[in-house]
């Protein structure tokens, strides 16, 4: 099993796309092991973008993540990381296929709804700034096992 970090983003949110974002991960058999909504703040956009704060379109990006709420997701799973990457589309609404996130609601490339760790390196760094251990169920509960038994992992 792989864990993700995914964010439901301010532009989503405000075209009220979370709950069919949500359903279709949910809908793919990836679990819900943490969900929350809630603000980023300045201080949280700088730490999980901190590869981009020196860069010159950094001001716009941390404008955008803090401009409204986000529903942030700790998704489990089977190759989660690869799995979301690939349901979310290309980062350019424009250009993602129809049949992905992006592609079926997107059509910018800085409005781009949705956000997912794109390593286990960065699921690693990024879902710890989201949620706190006490704030994830565990799988240990039998349902996730359950539903991908049989799977390889």
């Amino acid at each position: 099993m792989q864990r993700t970090l995914v964010l439901i983003k301010p532009d989503a949110m405000k075209r009220r796309l979370a709950g069919r974002i949500l359903t279709r991960l949910e809908d793919k058999g990836l679990a819900l092991v943490g969900l929350k909504i809630m603000q980023v703040t300045p201080d949280l956009a700088k730490q999980h973008y901190a590869e981009h704060v020196a860069k010159p379109f950094y001001p716009e990006l941390e404008e955008f993540i803090t401009s409204g709420p986000v529903v942030a997701i700790c998704l489990e799973g089977p190759e989660a990381i690869t799995v979301t990457r690939g349901m979310m589309g290309k980062t350019n609404g424009r250009e993602s296929a129809p049949g992905t996130i992006r592609g079926d609601f997107g059509m910018s490339r800085q409005l781009n709804l949705i956000h997912g760790s794109d390593s286990p390196e960065a699921s690693d760094r990024e879902i710890p700034l989201y949620f706190s251990d006490e704030e994830l169920v565990g799988s240990t509960d039998g349902m996730v096992g359950t539903f991908f038994a049989g799977d390889e992992v």
